[in-house]
């Protein structure tokens, strides 16, 4: 397992990079625009962190910055902890029967949500190719957000 990000909603992209950039001192290493979505992912690293990001081999702040207005209360701004895994329907299964729900099932072999006990939602992704869909986690629905 490798942790991989966190992810921050932002209201203003260009307000919140001139604070963690040029304030902070994180450097963008990548930037993906949605426009099916809504969206625009800009990751950051720290300055000793920007080449091994760069190869996804250090973790990075990820701002997610939805192009639809939103007031984020009770902590929405804050989105997720994500972790690489080699196997997403083997840690799946040992979470699974350690009790703990599977909010979103990894129906496209690609990623899963689950939630800590104090509500942290956590996104679980495959590493490399998505794996083949596989059952039970095909016919598994959706409980509760993350």
């Amino acid at each position: 397992m490798r942790y991989l990000h966190t992810m921050v909603r932002v209201k203003n992209l260009d307000e919140s990079l001139a604070f963690y950039g040029n304030i902070f001192g994180l450097e963008e290493v990548r930037r993906i625009k949605n426009d099916k979505g809504r969206f625009t992912l800009v990751f950051l690293a720290a300055p000793d962190d920007v080449s091994a990001a760069k190869e996804n081999k250090a973790p990075c702040l990820e701002l997610t910055y939805n192009w639809d207005a939103e007031d984020y209360t009770g902590g929405r701004n804050f989105g997720h902890l994500a972790y690489e895994v080699d196997d997403i329907y083997e840690i799946c299964a040992k979470l699974q029967a350690g009790g703990v729900t599977i909010n979103r099932p990894p129906r496209d072999g690609h990623m899963a949500f689950v939630r800590s006990p104090d509500g942290i939602s956590i996104e679980i992704l495959q590493k490399g190719a998505s794996l083949a869909p596989a059952e039970p986690w095909i016919s598994m629905g959706n409980t509760g957000s993350w």
